[in-house]
Formats: C-alpha cells, sequence, structure tokens
C-alpha cells in the first residue's frame, strides 16, 4: 500500500491507495494562517509537521494497516513557500507562502541582477513574481539580515516534511520550478542567476525527479507513524504538478482546471515552451522529461470563501442528513454535513446567467496569471438596486471563471493543443460551477472517478517509485478514469464569449486606480 501526504495551505490530506490505485482510507488536519501585515502570509512548519504525524496515523488506524504494510510514501504540497534552517537544520522564522505579496522591490532586483526580464526568462522560463520563492530570499537578506546570515538551507514546505521523515534533504524537478532559480530546460539549478543574485548553490536540496527514492523513514519517525523503517519516500511532486498527476494529465492535448483556494490551468508539453511575455508559467512536469505550462488566478476558491465568512454569518452553516456519495462508498472518511456553500450556490444557480450585467475582479489577493500585479484588488463592477445576494455569489463564480478563461486564451495563442478539459479541486464536486466552466470556457469538462487532488497523484507516484508500475503513464493509464462530462449550454457559451472581452476590459480600465488605492493603503 501507498501514502500520498498533501501539506496546503489550509490543511494537510493523507490517503491511502493499494497497488490498484483505490483508495482505502483518508484523513485532513487543518492549521492556521498568519498575516502579520496586509497581503502578508505566513505559516509555521511545525504546524504542518504535527498535521502530518496525526493524519498519518488517523490512516493507519483506520485501516488497520501493519507497520510493514505501507512501501512507500509520495509527498506534495503547496508550491513556492519557503522555510529557512540554520546549520543544525532547525526552523529560523515562519514559513513565507506562495500568496505572500511583500517582495515587490525584490522582483525588481532580480530582474535587474538578470540583466532584465527576457533574460531572467530565457535563464529560468519564467518572470519574478511576488508569489516565487527566490524574491522571498532576497526579501530575507534586504529586511531581516540577521535571520539570512543564519540560513544554511532554504527547503521548500513538502521537503520539509521529508526532512523529518527521512532526514534527507532533497526536492524535486517540479516543485523546484517555482523557485524561479532552476533553469527549467535543463532540470537543474541555474548556476548563473544564482551567481548573479549572490547566493550560493549550497544553500539549495539536491533535485530529483518525481518517481525518485530520495530516501526511507528514520527509525524514530517510523515508530512515530506506526509505520516500518524500511518505507521509501519518492521525490513526488508540487501541488498543481501532484494534481495533474491524479487528474491523468500526462500526456499531450490533456489541460485540468482546479478551483481550490487558487485557480490553476494546467496543460502537459512535451518540450519546454515557453510564453515569451512570462504571463502564463512553463515548470517542470512530475512525468520524467516532460513539461507543463500553468496560469494561476491567486483567489479562486478563496473569493468564494472571503465572501461567506465576512458577508453570510447571520446565514449558519446549518446542517442536514448526511447524504453518502456513490464515489465515497467502501472508503473509510468521516461526512460532512451540508454547507453554506451549497446554499449560497444554489442562490447563484437562480439568477441569470451574466448575474444581469455584475461583474466581479477576483483579485482579493492581487492577481498573478496574466497581469503579474500585485496592486490588483477585487471589485464588483455594475451593481444596482435590482442585485441581491445570488447576483453577488453568480458574479464571484463567474469571475473567477473568467479569470480561468484567462489563462486558457494564453495557451492557445501559444500553440499548444486543448483536446479535453478535466476538472478537479472544490469546484469541480459542484454541479453548477462544472458547468460555468463548461460555458464560459467554452468546451465539454470531465469529471474524475476519484478527484483526491494532489494526494491521489503523489501516492501513484510512491507506487511507481516501489516498482508497482514502471512509470507515471503507466500508473495513470491504469487507476484514472473520468466519471462524466458536463456540456457547454449553446445559449450561455454565447453570452460568456461575448461578456468575456467586457471583463477583461476592466482590469485595464482600473489598474492604474489600483496602484493608487495600494498606495493610499
Amino acid at each position: 500500500m501507498y501514502l500520498g501526504i498533501d501539506i496546503g495551505t489550509s490543511g494537510t490530506k493523507t490517503i491511502l491507495i493499494d497497488a490498484r490505485g483505490k483508495i482505502l482510507a483518508e484523513a485532513a488536519a487543518s492549521y492556521p494562517l498568519y498575516h502579520p501585515k496586509p497581503l502578508w502570509s505566513e505559516q509555521d512548519p511545525d504546524d504542518w509537521w504535527q498535521a502530518t504525524v496525526k493524519t498519518v496515523r488517523q490512516v493507519v488506524e483506520m485501516a488497520r494497516l501493519k507497520p510493514t504494510d505501507v512501501r512507500a510514501i509520495g509527498l506534495s504540497g503547496q508550491m513556492h513557500g519557503s522555510v529557512f534552517l540554520n546549520q543544525r537544520h532547525q526552523v529560523i522564522r515562519r514559513a513565507i507562502l506562495w500568496n505572500d505579496q511583500r517582495t515587490a522591490a525584490e522582483c525588481e532586483e532580480m530582474e535587474s541582477r538578470a540583466g532584465g526580464r527576457r533574460q531572467l526568462i530565457r535563464m529560468v522560463a519564467n518572470p519574478a513574481l511576488t508569489g516565487f520563492t527566490a524574491p522571498k530570499i532576497l526579501w530575507l537578506r534586504n529586511h531581516e539580515p540577521r535571520h539570512f546570515e543564519r540560513v544554511a538551507k532554504i527547503l521548500l514546505p513538502k521537503d520539509e516534511i521529508r526532512r523529518r521523515l527521512t532526514g534527507d534533504l532533497a526536492t524535486e524537478v517540479s516543485d523546484a520550478s517555482g523557485m524561479l532559480l532552476l533553469d527549467v530546460a535543463k532540470r537543474r539549478w541555474s548556476k548563473p542567476l544564482l551567481s548573479k543574485l549572490e547566493l550560493d548553490i549550497d544553500l539549495f536540496a539536491t533535485c530529483y525527479e518525481s518517481e525518485d527514492v530520495t530516501g526511507t523513514l528514520t527509525r524514530q519517525t517510523a515508530a512515530e507513524l506506526g509505520l516500518s523503517a524500511n518505507c521509501k519516500v519518492v521525490g513526488g511532486a508540487g501541488d498543481c504538478a501532484a494534481g495533474a498527476l491524479g487528474n491523468g494529465i500526462v500526456r499531450r492535448g490533456l489541460l485540468s482546471t482546479s478551483i481550490g483556494s487558487s485557480g490553476v490551468l494546467f496543460v502537459h508539453s512535451d518540450a519546454p515552451e515557453v510564453d515569451p511575455l512570462g504571463r502564463l508559467h512553463t515548470f517542470c512536469h512530475a512525468v520524467r522529461g516532460k513539461w507543463h505550462m500553468m496560469g494561476v488566478t491567486l483567489a479562486a476558491g478563496a473569493s468564494l470563501q472571503w465572501f461567506r465568512d465576512q458577508l453570510c454569518q447571520e446565514m449558519g452553516e446549518g446542517s442536514v442528513a448526511k447524504v453518502p456519495n456513490p464515489k465515497n462508498m467502501g472508503r473509510i472518511k468521516q461526512g460532512s454535513a451540508k454547507s453554506l456553500y451549497d446554499r449560497l450556490t444554489a442562490e447563484a444557480a437562480a439568477v441569470p446567467v451574466g448575474s444581469e450585467g455584475l461583474f466581479f475582479l477576483p483579485y482579493l489577493a492581487g492577481e498573478r496569471t496574466p497581469h503579474a500585479d500585485p496592486d490588483a484588488r477585487g471589485a464588483w463592477v455594475g451593481l444596482t438596486l435590482a442585485h441581491g445576494r445570488g447576483h453577488l455569489v453568480r458574479a464571484i463564480l463567474e469571475g473567477v471563471t473568467y479569470a480561468l478563461r484567462d489563462s486558457l486564451e494564453i495557451i492557445r495563442a501559444c500553440g499548444v493543443p486543448v483536446r479535453q478539459i478535466r476538472a478537479s479541486g472544490g469546484g469541480s464536486k459542484s454541479p453548477f460551477w462544472r458547468q460555468l466552466q463548461a460555458d464560459v470556457l467554452g468546451k465539454k469538462v470531465y469529471d474524475m472517478m476519484a478527484d483526491e487532488g494532489p494526494a491521489y497523484g503523489v501516492a501513484l507516484l510512491a507506487a511507481v517509485g516501489d516498482g508497482t508500475f514502471k512509470n507515471i503513464e503507466e500508473a495513470c493509464n491504469a487507476c484514472v478514469r473520468t466519471a462524466g462530462e458536463t456540456k457547454p449550454s449553446p445559449q450561455a457559451q454565447r453570452y460568456y464569449a461575448s461578456a468575456f472581452p467586457v471583463y477583461q476590459g476592466l482590469y485595464q480600465s482600473l489598474k492604474d486606480d489600483f496602484k493608487k488605492i495600494a498606495r493610499l493603503r
């Protein structure tokens, strides 16, 4: 059997699969997110570790496993986070996360040191963005020099968990791509860029392919988790690449959408294809010798969560009888009551297509694709006295889906084929949101038989690393299945095709004002 562990932003999820890819058990644990200043975002790595121990032990107990039953573990995690370790491999400060926006000046510094934006893209396939890891390292050097002087190693979130599991300092190419320090085409650290940034290559972990075994559990950790010290740990993948594996995005022509806290469009590529304007990310895929292009909107599900938490408290969560999901039958999992999200979505579904002229810009955390603008702000545009809560919610869902289409249009313009779209994440679990994706993106959208996100993808990588499958393509062909399809409504598709340029124009009209607002703040 194999474990997949995903160190997410809101919590850690662990799943157990057998050698045929069947999910046998799963558990999740949450932890806090810290915002010491506006647009800053941090977490304590010890919280990730406690959640890992808790969820692994829960899965082991639920499935009544013997220590030797689990042969290998795959790790996934939120990308771009920075874990700073001293010489004794102790955490120096809280990790700075992917959605932190403090590093605008450091992004300018990176491009200047590299010889300009185009030269930086030539070296690492991507421009400097505030969410990436390298600008965070420069920020630490510029603003917390006492901490920086103590730094001996810099790890990504999932790789900090690897260190605690095995004692090894290792990473892999898909997650390392998002540090903005990897020569993505050659799949190794970029010595020229590190030299220009005056960063020692020894600060960074050894870089593996995603299915490679990077170590085994220490005896102490194995005892703590109820596993064997012979249990292997494979390279794993960043959460976006891992989620794509769970959707079978391992060959040309396949694209996945994922709506969680952020929203991601992910397309497989056989070669390192780069958007010369740097609007899309080009990273190494978790498939050996392959790459992917990816667009990210920073506040997808997070926009709806913000609306629920800040403006809908009077509705309450409520509860109803738990209804079994046929997809989950035969699986060990805690049930959950119908959520407030379902009630809000039902209100949105009762509103006409287009929210009667109301638009929402989902830039509550700034924006990455296509604007790369940390000063972008969220906005409803077009409000009238005729609009109610259902209109506000529908406009949020439409705005997030328009943001995904921004990425799709760039992918098409780069000449990358898109033959099939597969949906995952929280947005895919809502039939209404799946229909909205089909209507706005203008193509059939397929949902997945097992939509367990990144944890499932890295569990499959663990099976590959243990030899159950010869490669991840074989694992996905054997284990990943689509469950159904959602066709676009011709009428809705026509409306959204005409409204999408209006949505795009709103940012262009407001971007200068966003910068003025940021300065006022």
